[in-house]
């Protein structure tokens, strides 16, 4: 597998706890996620049990190539899984978060959170 300059957490990483220094938070940010059309599919997911490809594009407002390039990224995480199969005769991609990725939302809004508070505190 290719390495991507898109740091993701690691396993461990994904089920610590969050403690926050104001001056190292940003740099702490799992930055797969915090990309706007990835935290958006990982949120999405997280209060559904699965979104088709065409359910996600017209939720995100977002074009095909885009939606499935940070869709793969996060497959490659194994944040997401990715079915694929066929209706008749139109294929159907269907996205459903694991439980990885579902730790790694956890995450990453505590530390949004924990780095709101943080911040508010000064």
């Amino acid at each position: 597998m290719a390495k991507s300059n898109t740091a993701r957490l690691s396993r461990a990483d994904a089920e610590r706890p969050v403690k926050v220094k104001v001056q190292t938070a940003a740099a702490d940010l799992d930055r797969l996620i915090h990309e706007r059309v990835r935290l958006a599919i990982v949120s999405a997911l997280a209060v559904r049990d699965s979104l088709t490809f065409n359910e996600l594009k017209a939720l995100l407002k977002t074009t095909d190539g885009n939606l499935s390039v940070h869709a793969r990224k996060l497959e490659d995480a194994e944040y997401v899984t990715c079915d694929k199969s066929f209706e008749g005769r139109m294929p159907k991609t269907q996205y459903r978060l694991t439980a990885l990725g579902r730790r790694a939302l956890e995450r990453y809004l505590d530390h949004m959170e924990a780095l709101i508070r943080a911040t508010r505190a000064r």
